[in-house]
């Protein structure tokens, strides 16, 4: 489990092709790796991904079919800026919202325009998630934990402010971006909740 704070901005240092799966050796300049061993979850572009090796300031992780399939990370190429955060421990604090890192789809960035010291975003959704987005609720863009600014059909509009800017990935998407999208926990669980007939 995730807050949606990305606490460090890594690089992919290394794609390595196997047999139909992929793994990525990513460098993380500020995240505290000593706190991470092999097997333990880590963020990267809001996708949850098993840490099977570390090695100084990098760490390494397989990506299945079924993740390359569902997500962006298989477009990933060395040099490319990831959002990382590691899982969540008990005590920690809850600074965006619960986030599962299971990626709900992939989005496309509509529209990008400046808005005070602030970059607006409209993000166009698979149409069957978009029943999950309510203004004023959240959702996770690329691991980046974000309040709905306004809800239409299959788009949605977010402000990234200055700092959200430069330590994440989000204040490089341009118009037709591809962005890993994960809806809200409780609205999935409330959609659900009311499909099923009355007992």
């Amino acid at each position: 489990m995730f807050s949606g704070i990305v606490q460090d901005l890594g690089r992919v240092s290394a794609r390595e092709v196997r047999g139909g799966d992929l793994r990525l050796t990513i460098e993380c300049p500020r995240l505290e790796l000593s706190r991470l061993q092999v097997g333990d979850s880590i963020c990267v572009q809001g996708c949850c991904l098993t840490a099977i090796a570390l090695q100084g300031r990098s760490f390494a992780a397989d990506l299945s079919r079924e993740t390359l399939a569902l997500t962006t990370l298989g477009e990933l190429t060395p040099g490319a800026a990831v959002n990382l955060e590691p899982a969540l421990r008990a005590g920690d604090p809850l600074g965006g919202h619960l986030v599962s890192g299971h990626v709900d789809g992939v989005a496309q960035v509509l529209e990008v325009s400046g808005d005070a010291r602030s970059l607006r975003l409209t993000i166009e959704v698979p149409p069957p998630l978009a029943r999950y987005l309510a203004p004023k609720g959240s959702v996770a863009v690329d691991g980046v934990s974000l309040t709905i600014n306004a809800v239409q059909q299959a788009s949605f509009g977010v402000n990234i402010i200055p700092h959200t800017r430069s330590s994440t990935t989000l204040g490089a998407l341009r118009v037709g971006a591809r962005v890993n999208l994960e809806v809200d926990q409780v609205a999935r669980y409330l959609a659900r909740l009311l499909a099923l007939p009355a007992t």
